[in-house]
C-alpha cells in the first residue's frame, strides 16, 4: 500500500502546521510512521490521499454513529448552507435541538450550546465553582476533558496529592486546585474529600473512560460519586462529549441510572460538525449569563449546520431498534477480535460498552489508567500497522477508543475479524 502523497503533505505541512498536524491525537508518533492525509469519506469507509480505502472505525473520534455522509444528513445541512451558516443570532434550530437534547439526557433541564467539548467542560466548571462558592476540581487520572489549563494535569506522588502542570504554560497556581484521583476508586476519592473538605466545587468524570481506551465503571462507582458529592454539596459532572447519544440515546447516565448535575456533549449532537453543549439542573444553569452573573461566550455557538446535522442525527438514532442492532455489530466485532487473539495466543484484555471498544494488549484486567498504562504499546504499534496495511483503519493510539457506526456492514466486520487474525499471527510468529 503506498502512501506517497500522503508523505508529500505531512512534509509540506509540517512547514505551516506545528507538527504537520492540528490535533496531536492525529499524529502516528505512538505507532510509528507519518499520518495518513484523507479525501473523502462514504459509510464506513474513508479514501486517502493515495486512493487507498480503509474501513474506519475512528469516526472522526466518535460523532459518525450514523455512517460518513450519511444522504439524509448531508441533504439537511446542504439545504441549510444555502440559507446561511451563520448570523451570530438566535435560530429555531438551536431550540428544536435544545428541546431534543433535553427530552433525552435525563441530567438535563436547561442546555447551552457551545462549539467543543473543551469548551464545554471549562464552562461547566466555572458553573459549578460559582454555585459553591469554591474552587478546587477533582479529575481522574486517565480521563480527558479538553486543553483548559485548569484540566492538564496529571496525578504526583498519589491520588491524594495536588496535581501539577501536564504541559508547559499552564501555571502551577492553576493546576494546585485542580485533585486527581484513581478512576474506579472511591477510596482515592473520599481521602481527596477528607483532606480538602469545604473546597471543592465539583467531580468531574467520564463515567466510561474513553481517553484511556474502553474502562468501564465498575459496579457502585458512579453510584458513589453521587452519594458523596450529594453528602458534601459537591457539583457532580459527567463529561458524556464522547458517551452522549453514543452507549444509549440519553448517554451513560441512562445506561447506568445514575443523574449528575451537569452534563457536557458534544461529537454526535453536532453530527460531525464542530459542537459542544453543556447543561444541567436549571438551578445551576440559571446562573449563567444573560441569566445570571457566570460569563460564557462564543459567535458560532449553536451556529445553523451544526443544529442541523445533529437534529438530523438524533432523528436517525431514534429510530426503531437503532441502538440494538448497533450494538449486536459492535459485540460481533469485540467478540472476533478477541477470538483471533486467543487463537494466535496473543495477551489481550477486550473491553467494549456499547458501540465503544478497545483491544488492550495486556493479559491482564484494565480498570484505570494505571492498569492501560501497563499494556504492550509496542505490540499495539505493530497491530496497527499490519491492520492499516490491509484496509483497517484503527487510532493511532492504544488509549483510543475505537468506534463502530451503523454504517459498518456485516462483511465490513468479518473483513476486519480476518484482518485482525493475520495481525496477531504476525505478532505470535
Amino acid at each position: 500500500m503506498k502512501h506517497d502523497r500522503s508523505s508529500l503533505l505531512f512534509e509540506k505541512a509540517s512547514q505551516v502546521i506545528p507538527g504537520g498536524v492540528n490535533s496531536p491525537v492525529r499524529a502516528f508518533r505512538p505507532v510509528g510512521g507519518n499520518p495518513l492525509f484523507i479525501e473523502r469519506a462514504d459509510g464506513s469507509r474513508m479514501y486517502d490521499a493515495d486512493g487507498n480505502e480503509f474501513i474506519d472505525y475512528v469516526c472522526s473520534w466518535g460523532p459518525m454513529i450514523v455512517g460518513h455522509c450519511h444522504p439524509r444528513v448531508v441533504e439537511a445541512v446542504s439545504a441549510a448552507m444555502a440559507r446561511g451558516c451563520s448570523f451570530g443570532a438566535p435560530t429555531e434550530l438551536e431550540v428544536e435541538l435544545a428541546e431534543m437534547v433535553v427530552e433525552a439526557v435525563p441530567s438535563i433541564e436547561t442546555v447551552r450550546m457551545v462549539s467543543s467539548g473543551t469548551e464545554a467542560t471549562m464552562s461547566a466548571i466555572r458553573l459549578a465553582r460559582a454555585a459553591t462558592g469554591r474552587d478546587a476540581v477533582v479529575k481522574f487520572a486517565g480521563c480527558y476533558h479538553g486543553h483548559a489549563d485548569s484540566l492538564l494535569v496529571k496525578a504526583g506522588s498519589g491520588a491524594a496529592t495536588f496535581g501539577v502542570p501536564d504541559s508547559p504554560g499552564v501555571p502551577a497556581d492553576f493546576a494546585r486546585h485542580t485533585l486527581v484521583a484513581e478512576f474506579n476508586d472511591l477510596a482515592s476519592v473520599q481521602a481527596l474529600v477528607d483532606e480538602n473538605r469545604g473546597r471543592i466545587a465539583c467531580v468531574i468524570v467520564e463515567p466510561i473512560g474513553g481517553n484511556m481506551g474502553t474502562v468501564s465503571p465498575l459496579p457502585g462507582f458512579l453510584e458513589g460519586l453521587r452519594a458523596v458529592c450529594d453528602r458534601e454539596g459537591i457539583v457532580l459532572i459527567f463529561d458524556e462529549v464522547m458517551t452522549g447519544f453514543r452507549v444509549a440515546y440519553g448517554g451513560a447516565q441512562e445506561l447506568y441510572g445514575v443523574t449528575p448535575d451537569l452534563t457536557t456533549l458534544g461529537k454526535i449532537i453536532g453530527g460531525g460538525l464542530p459542537v459542544g453543549a453543556f447543561g444541567g439542573k436549571r438551578a445551576i444553569m440559571e446562573l449563567l449569563s444573560p441569566a445570571g452573573g457566570v460569563y460564557q461566550a462564543g459567535t458560532l455557538s449553536g451556529n445553523p449546520l451544526a443544529m442541523t446535522a445533529g437534529i438530523e442525527t438524533l432523528r436517525i438514532l431514534q429510530e426503531d431498534g437503532f441502538y440494538r442492532k448497533l450494538d449486536q455489530k459492535s459485540a460481533r466485532l469485540a467478540e472476533g477480535i478477541a477470538k483471533a487473539a486467543a487463537d494466535a495466543g496473543c495477551p489481550l484484555y477486550s473491553a467494549r460498552v456499547g458501540s465503544m471498544l478497545c483491544a488492550f494488549f495486556t493479559s491482564g484486567e484494565v480498570r484505570d489508567w494505571t492498569t492501560a498504562a501497563s499494556c504492550d504499546t509496542a505490540a499495539y504499534g505493530r497491530y496497527f500497522r499490519a491492520m492499516l496495511e490491509q484496509g483497517i483503519y484503527l487510532a493511532p493510539s492504544q488509549f483510543e477508543t475505537a468506534f463502530v457506526s451503523m454504517a459498518h456492514s456485516d462483511g465490513d466486520i468479518e473483513q476486519t475479524i480476518g484482518a485482525a487474525a493475520k495481525a496477531f499471527a504476525g505478532l505470535t510468529a
